[in-house]
């Protein structure tokens, strides 16, 4: 019978040694950091829930390449590996691909870097996947066991009428964190991000289908915690409550990322704690540059603020997310911001470099200016290390600067008076019982 190994090397990274040793001693930071690494690939998931009946798999998730990874799938002697990884464990992909290729087995990769530079990524494997793999996969199949696999397969990016699979969620039945799909994309095009446009255009999954890989994930795991694996849940056109009351009648706890806008519908304020939702990530993005195609969603931030208390009074934490070192940065706007976030009234942060990313608008705006660092990699493209030349800093002043920023936002101080504030929004909350995280 034919086999595929699927691999992800997609865990959470930092390049620089000093960052990452302060993140990791950081309370506020080290937890979203563990969550992260936990999620399991849901785009190979997807893909295994594909596989003809007579093709078998197997799944991993190593935290970086190494050799017992390559032996393991070595003598695992496969017809085929898939491997995934985000921009900064690329590299780490090319070598275990390269070396795949030298010991005779195949090899595909995909993801939205390799969607953004195929050309790049096809000197390493034997195959590409550009865009979604779903709509090329069994053809690609078909041409392994063929002896004809291509070196590239384009998808469709209108894939309106495209079934979704169910996921082989089995693959990894010890997981404590599930992912799904509501959604593909966002129907804005903000320019940091690569996810939004680059694999596929903005579609919503049927309902019906969140049900069967809800209760999929129920008959693993008693009471997971779900994350809403959407670029911007609620923004679309559908029946938001007829999705809340599938979520609701799962008994799952979930979170997601949603813009502000979420927290003056009413209708979705009033339904959202007791659907099982625990927290929400606003992208409140920079303080200091409005993004371009942000759309409807870019806003005043006292609007994004009530929006914030709206839903915490309603029982769900909210998540600011910044970005620091867009346009205008300069040692004050970072200070300005440290002190507004210890003093904010978000039940957690999220707090990360711009990056530039390939494939998105910002990348070639920075590119086509010669602002992109030539001496820093794929690698350093981690979201928490620089990889250009800000406008109004040198590199190693927004280097220090977001450090400092760190050290006080997410330290020990900072958690705990974030905690006191989600333990007391989820008292709100009449269908969750107060608890730590």
């Amino acid at each position: 019978m034919p086999h595929v190994a699927f691999v992800t090397l997609s865990g959470f990274r930092v390049k620089e040694d000093e960052l990452r040793c302060l993140g990791m001693s950081l309370p506020g930071f080290r937890g979203r950091a563990n969550a992260l690494a936990e999620l399991p690939a849901l785009g190979l998931l997807t893909l295994a829930g594909m596989l003809p009946e007579h093709w078998t798999c197997s799944y991993r998730a190593p935290l970086s390449l190494s050799e017992e990874l390559l032996e393991g799938l070595v003598s695992e002697r496969p017809d085929l590996v898939a491997v995934s990884a985000l921009t900064a464990s690329i590299l780490e992909a090319y070598e275990l691909c390269a070396q795949l290729r030298t010991r005779g087995i195949q090899t595909v990769l995909g993801g939205l870097h390799v969607t953004a530079l195929p050309e790049e990524a096809a000197t390493y494997a034997n195959s590409v996947v550009v865009g979604s793999g779903e709509p090329v996969w069994r053809q690609l199949l078909d041409d392994v066991e063929n002896g004809e696999l291509a070196a590239i397969y384009r998808a469709p990016r209108i894939l309106m009428d495209e079934p979704w699979p169910l996921p082989r969620f089995d693959l990894v039945p010890r997981c404590a964190r599930f992912t799904i799909q509501t959604q593909r994309g966002c129907p804005f095009a903000c320019d940091f991000c690569a996810a939004s446009r680059l694999l596929e255009q903005f579609r919503e999954k049927p309902v019906e289908n969140i049900r069967t890989e809800l209760k999929a994930i129920r008959g693993l795991n008693a009471v997971p915690l779900l994350e809403l694996a959407d670029d911007n849940t609620f923004a679309g056109r559908r029946d938001a409550l007829e999705l809340l009351e599938v979520l609701k009648n799962s008994g799952v706890r979930w979170f997601t990322e949603s813009d502000w806008r979420i927290g003056k519908r009413t209708e979705i304020v009033d339904r959202l704690a007791a659907s099982g939702c625990v927290q929400v990530l606003m992208g409140i993005e920079s303080m200091v540059f409005r993004y371009p195609g942000m759309g409807d969603k870019a806003a005043e931030l006292q609007e994004m603020l009530e929006a914030t208390q709206a839903l915490q009074e309603a029982g769900v934490c909210v998540n600011g997310c910044f970005i620091v070192g867009a346009e205008g940065e300069t040692r004050e706007s970072m200070e300005r911001l440290t002190q507004f976030l210890l003093e904010s009234p978000f039940a957690e942060l999220q707090v990360t470099l711009q990056t530039p990313f390939p494939g998105t608008a910002l990348h070639r705006r920075l590119k086509s200016q010669n602002r992109l660092l030539p001496q820093r990699d794929w690698s350093y493209y981690t979201l928490f290390d620089v990889t250009y030349q800000p406008d109004q800093l040198k590199v190693t002043e927004l280097e220090a600067g977001f450090k400092e920023l760190l050290t006080h936002v997410f330290g020990a101080s900072g958690a705990q008076r974030r905690r006191r504030i989600r333990h007391a929004t989820w008292r709100n909350n009449q269908r969750l019982q107060p608890h730590s995280g």
